[in-house]
């Protein structure tokens, strides 16, 4: 019996120690549920007056480019230039050479004095071919006496009247050729002025102080009339040529109406370039409108360059100026209110470059003027997520 009861004994043993011992444990501690904390910075923002900027990329044109060409065909005698020399106006660039013009200006007042001698020649050839008609009409009236009273020959009187009548036309040919004396006068005279003309273009001068684009002649080369011998530019009256997206056209046109002046900054090497809006192009398609800007400072660009220019817009008022880190999902900032965040939505004006900063310009309506906004780009970021701003 005593074999049978052991077993249990020790079972009802065991159990009342267990229960005892978990009777008697120490409680344990509470657990605190905390919420995660997001370390962010933070900037104040305050509502600004700014001006915003747009990247151009343009070419540097010269609208005033002149191409020097020869007047006549001939052989070139001298080229004094060189590609990007500065000349002053007046300046001889190149010469023909001068026998192949000079004859064509002897052979024009030459033929300028023929008809000049042609036509004294005339007015005194006149004279006696108004006596010759006399002559010839008297002979013609004889003779038509003597056939109507039958005492000539028929043949006779057909030759006076023959004879008469070709001086009647040799005197109204000579009549003619006086009458047309002034305008024949007029056409030799304009190709002796033709002439002379080209003979003086035969020096190629700088009708301004420039600086030459580029010579694409020789000394030697045989030149036809109308062929480019060189190229060259007022180095003083550059302008920038880019295109801007049609969406901002109307603003900057806005804006030269209104007078403003719009400044743009480029580098071009060591040189930063300055430039002022001048003026925009009628026409756009998909790429744009082209713009004209005026350079201000580029006596050493050369032609053609291209360059990054950085255009201020007008100014726009109201706007919170931001890193591209403080917007989230394109058109969303967070302000940072009793140590949460809350979402603001916005309006992107632009941007704005200085130096090698780059600013978001922004309007927000619900924004508080001197409120935090986190610049901290956080993936998770929604409204009510609790922050600690780090201090600079």
């Amino acid at each position: 019996m005593r074999r049978r009861l052991l077993p249990l004994v020790i079972i009802a043993a065991a159990v009342g120690i267990f229960v005892l011992l978990k009777s008697t444990r120490p409680a344990p501690p509470v657990v605190e549920a905390r919420e995660r904390v997001w370390r962010v910075e933070a900037m104040v923002a305050e509502p600004v007056t700014a001006r915003p900027t747009l990247v151009l990329y343009g070419r540097i044109e010269a609208p005033d480019r002149v191409r020097a060409a020869a007047p006549v065909a001939g052989r070139l005698l001298d080229v004094v230039v060189r590609d990007g020399d500065r000349v002053a106006a007046g300046t001889v660039l190149a010469r023909l050479d001068p026998r192949d013009l000079q004859p064509r200006v002897t052979q024009a007042r030459g033929d300028v004095e023929r008809e000049i001698i042609r036509h004294r020649s005339d007015l005194a050839a006149i004279e006696h071919e108004k006596t010759l008609l006399a002559l010839a009409e008297a002979k013609q009236a004889r003779f038509e006496k003597l056939r109507n009273a039958r005492l000539g020959a028929e043949s006779a009187f057909d030759q006076a009247r023959e004879e008469l009548a070709r001086v009647r036309l040799s005197l109204t040919q000579r009549q003619q050729a006086i009458a047309e004396h002034p305008a024949r006068l007029s056409q030799l005279r304009a190709k002796l002025a033709e002439a002379e003309r080209d003979a003086r273009r035969g020096e190629i001068v700088a009708p301004f102080a420039a600086r030459i684009g580029k010579v694409e002649v020789a000394a030697g080369d045989q030149v036809q009339p109308g062929q480019t011998l060189l190229s060259l530019y007022a180095s003083d009256a550059l302008f920038l040529r880019a295109r801007v997206p049609a969406l901002y056209a109307e603003e900057l046109r806005m804006a030269l109406v209104r007078g403003e002046q719009l400044e743009a900054t480029a580098d071009f090497g060591a040189t930063t370039i300055r430039a002022s809006l001048e003026r925009i192009g009628g026409e756009a398609d998909a790429r744009g409108v082209d713009v004209l800007l005026r350079i201000d400072n580029g006596a050493n660009l050369p032609v053609g360059a291209f360059v990054n220019a950085v255009l201020a817009r007008p100014r726009v008022s109201g706007v919170l100026l931001l890193p591209y880190s403080a917007l989230h999902g394109g058109d969303r900032i967070y302000a940072v209110r009793d140590d949460r965040l809350v979402s603001l939505k916005v309006a992107r004006v632009g941007e704005r470059r200085e130096a090698d900063a780059v600013q978001l310009l922004v309007r927000a309506a619900d924004a508080r003027p001197g409120e935090r906004v986190m610049h901290t780009h956080l993936p998770n970021a929604i409204d009510g997520l609790a922050v600690e701003v780090i201090e600079p």
